[in-house]
């Protein structure tokens, strides 16, 4: 966390690191200036923000970010060339290079005695698994025989809690095979039972996963386009408008589409 220069990279390579993760850096570069209302809908820069009249003051700009990595990167390789190491992969690990400030105090044997032959190996990486999700499984084979021509098509699957991001593997292919040219609906997926954490997520414009039973956390996150339909099962004894039907932070992100819930929703909603 928090990386800001490539002295911050060479440290968390040489600790261990493979990937390195940048936040609050990239987003200064475009713009932000850390006013810390991002859940407000106020940022006066137009960043964290859906507001129109707000979003006309930004002017942050994708080279913006591209021109500071560049600069991460120059300094990295600096600090490479001083240490001997060609490539990220010969340095992971060698905390060997590393010295602790002598005004520190803090014991960091632990940490520093990691064993410096530690890189990357290919059959280690871990594996996710995605052959079994609902989308590889089920979904993609039960719709791709009607991307040729994009002709409409419906199915109807069961769903449970284990079951994450349903829709979202779908919504990948698709985007990649029309760009958003689809219209409404014409790829519809009814589901039964409970969803599992961001169900929907990133779902793109002519896609529609209807829903009877409930949701879990970041239903809808990054919703794109797509349309999202919950509601109780036919059999449900309780009163809709007074149970919650879907949980904490819905709609996170999202930027276009449409969402139908007949229920209440969790904290953070949108």
């Amino acid at each position: 966390g928090k990386l800001m220069t490539g002295k911050d990279v060479a440290i968390a390579c040489l600790l261990g690191a493979e990937e390195f993760g940048f936040a609050t850096a990239p987003l200064v570069t475009m713009g932000c200036m850390m006013m810390r209302v991002c859940n407000l809908d106020t940022c006066p820069f137009g960043v964290a923000t859906q507001n129109q009249k707000l979003r006309k003051r930004f002017k942050g700009k994708p080279e913006y970010v591209m021109n500071f990595m560049l600069f991460i990167a120059c300094e990295l390789r600096e600090i490479m060339a001083e240490l001997g190491y060609h490539t990220i992969n010969e340095m992971v690990g060698h905390t060997d290079n590393l010295e602790v400030d002598e005004d520190a105090n803090m014991d960091y044997s632990n940490i520093l005695m990691t064993p410096y032959n530690i890189h990357y190996e290919s059959k280690d990486t871990y594996d996710f698994e995605l052959e079994k999700t609902v989308d590889m499984k089920t979904l993609l084979p039960k719709f791709e025989p009607y991307f040729n021509g994009k002709k409409p098509h419906a199915e109807t699957i069961s769903i449970s809690s284990t079951d994450r991001t349903v829709g979202t593997i779908l919504s990948s292919v698709v985007t990649k095979q029309f760009n958003n040219t689809l219209q409404d609906d014409t790829y519809t997926v009814h589901c039964n039972g409970g969803a599992g954490q961001s169900f929907g997520a990133f779902v793109q414009k002519g896609i529609t996963l209807d829903v009877h039973g409930d949701a879990n956390d970041y239903f809808g996150k990054g919703l794109s386009g797509g349309k999202l339909i919950i509601q109780p099962k036919n059999e449900a004894k309780f009163k809709p408008n007074e149970n919650v039907i879907i949980g904490n932070v819905a709609l996170y992100g999202a930027t276009s589409g449409e969402a139908y819930i007949r229920g209440m929703a969790g904290e953070r909603f949108a």
